[in-house]
């Protein structure tokens, strides 16, 4: 039963992010404008969620010790495949177009870093910390939007249809239930295992946050606005840490 309800809520995650390719739909081009403001509520909901839904319950649950290591192996797995794909050249049927080529690697990005977010989903949802599940569930479907939309913007620009644009962003999150699966039942097996991947999945999405999330947001013309996107993301998540009483 445990199975099947992680099961559904990494697939609603995942359908989460079909939601960010709605505002392409309506706004065309003009859904750029949102861009910084999206990736900065992101980064604050990733950020918030890191340290309040994730390394904290790793200190609870286990040594100062088993956090470090966690933190160091989440780390070098999320920055081993950034280089990896940013020294790789992504291609697709022999594809040239920039554009083209742009939405390949924005979906094979957000593909491989979805993995360690169901990570963090089943490893929360083991914890006996009353709340910290659904926390991190809701954290991730709404960090999940912006990556929608990310998504969805060099596909739009590529000539790709809305249910093209809605489907590729929900297939970067194809991982979340798999890997909330798999965290879920090693953690059940080896207790020893829960800070050690509480701290793993911290510290990946801790990265992801500071090399792709945050750059996104304040980038630009108007960094400002990237700035409201974090204090809104960051609140938020804050407020909801207090409801749930993680």
């Amino acid at each position: 039963m445990d199975i099947a309800v992680l099961v559904v809520a990494g697939t609603g995650t995942a359908l989460a992010t079909g939601l960010g390719a709605i505002p392409v739909f309506l706004l065309g081009d003009r859904s750029e404008n949102l861009r910084p403001a999206l990736w900065g509520f992101a980064a604050g909901t990733m950020g918030v969620v890191s340290i309040v839904g994730l390394l904290l319950p790793a200190l609870d649950e286990g040594s100062v010790a088993d956090s470090v290591l966690g933190l160091a192996i989440g780390a070098a797995f999320m920055l081993g495949t950034r280089r990896y794909l940013v020294t790789h050249q992504v291609a697709l049927r022999g594809w040239e177009a920039d554009r083209v080529r742009s939405s390949i690697l924005v979906f094979a990005v957000l593909f491989v870093h979805s993995f360690p977010e169901g990570l963090a989903i089943g490893t929360a949802y083991a914890s006996e910390t009353a709340g910290l599940g659904l926390y991190v569930i809701l954290a991730i479907a709404l960090q999940n939007i912006p990556e929608g939309t990310s998504v969805a913007i060099p596909m739009d620009s590529a000539g790709f249809g809305r249910a093209q644009q809605f489907w590729a962003a929900v297939a970067t999150s194809v991982p979340q239930p798999v890997a909330a699966v798999i965290a879920y039942l090693l953690v059940e097996q080896v207790d020893a295992l829960l800070p050690v991947s509480f701290a793993f999945a911290a510290a990946a999405m801790l990265s992801l946050v500071i090399t792709e999330v945050l750059p996104q947001a304040l980038t630009g013309p108007r960094p400002s606005t990237g700035t409201a996107g974090v204090a809104v993301g960051a609140l938020l998540m804050v407020a909801l840490s207090a409801v749930l009483g993680v």
